[in-house]
């Protein structure tokens, strides 16, 4: 019984040897350079670069407006009646309410910089998806991989760096400054 389980197992062995190994094609890109090189995304970049600015500065004005509400207040809250002082004390947490909210509201995960980046920057990525779809079909390729993204890659042959390519399949021509 234990030579034919041994018989077997050499004979499963040899077939398993035996089966040629199917390569597996595959190329990287790189998403960051790609995205530097769409004129669209840059000019979109900006645009969420000078909303994002000029909320901050309203912020930043906010926080200056309820820093010196308190220091006014610190320095007459000894002089104020109970009812003033609680109503100075309102006007603050109100102000800083309001400033949250605005945060929230331009910067929080459904505020408007989320939303505009997705209205904006949403149609290049998919642009990028059909491109590398695109490139994957005409070249039977099993992966590609985005050098960019959080995948690390130790080492990458630059010959296998389909990045160019894809910009063509957008249709946007790169210039090669030397």
């Amino acid at each position: 019984m234990k030579k034919i389980f041994a018989a077997a197992l050499v004979c499963l062995a040899f077939s398993i040897i035996s089966v040629p190994a199917q390569a597996q094609r595959f190329v990287y890109i790189d998403t960051e350079y790609i995205l530097d090189n769409v004129p669209d995304y840059r000019s979109a970049q900006k645009q969420l670069d000078a909303m994002g600015a000029q909320w901050r500065k309203e912020i930043e004005s906010m926080m200056e407006e309820i820093d010196k509400m308190y220091k006014d207040y610190q320095a007459e809250q000894v002089l104020l009646p109970e009812e003033a002082r609680k109503k100075r004390e309102d006007a603050i947490v109100q102000k800083e309410k309001e400033m949250n909210d605005f945060k929230r509201n331009k910067f929080g995960p459904e505020g408007e910089l989320f939303q505009k980046r997705e209205e904006l920057i949403k149609p290049i990525q998919d642009k990028i998806f059909d491109a590398v779809q695109e490139l994957a079909k005409e070249e039977s390729l099993d992966f590609i991989l985005d050098k960019s993204g959080t995948t690390t890659m130790l080492y990458t042959n630059a010959k296998y760096d389909r990045s160019d390519e894809i910009l063509d399949i957008m249709g946007i021509q790169i210039d090669v400054e030397e």
